[in-house]
């Protein structure tokens, strides 16, 4: 079983409490998830986050796939960190831990995402050509909306 990792950090001009904000209300995931992924929440968004919580998405990782992604919210520590764990989706696995760090002048939010795609050997040759460079362009939007939104650190 191969596990691969995604590590992502980026800095932004704003507090901790206003990137906690914004970070912990699962409807702003839409916000910074590209467009044509056509991503929806399904239920589960309803309140601010917290251990436990378990968020329905519907999502479109590909173009003519659609699929249900479920996770849970399995451990939150305020204004410090949440990780989530896929349930049912896309990938055979994806545990995803987010990080907000205060920082002069603002704060620096780091993602760190391990990772198995389905299909075996299948999944792991088509990984370097079709996965890890989703997931890349993904995180490069959700890059630029967050400067958009807040500003260049």
């Amino acid at each position: 079983m191969k596990i691969f990792t995604l590590h992502k950090k980026q800095k932004l001009p704003i507090s901790l409490d206003e990137a906690w904000a914004f970070l912990c209300n699962p409807a702003n995931l839409s916000k910074l998830t590209p467009q044509e992924m056509n991503m929806k929440i399904i239920s589960g968004a309803d309140r601010p986050m917290y251990a436990g919580q378990v968020i329905q998405y519907s999502v479109r990782p590909i173009p003519g796939f659609k699929t249900q992604w479920v996770s849970e919210i399995t451990q939150y520590k305020d204004k410090t960190y949440f990780i989530d764990l896929q349930l049912y989706g896309p990938y055979a696995f994806w545990h995803h831990k987010h990080f907000v760090h205060k920082i002069e002048g603002g704060v620096e939010m780091e993602d760190i995402i391990d990772y198995k795609v389905p299909f075996g050997i299948l999944g792991r040759l088509l990984h370097p050509v079709l996965v890890k460079p989703k997931l890349e362009g993904i995180f490069n939007y959700r890059k630029e909306q967050l400067e958009q939104l807040f500003g260049t650190y």
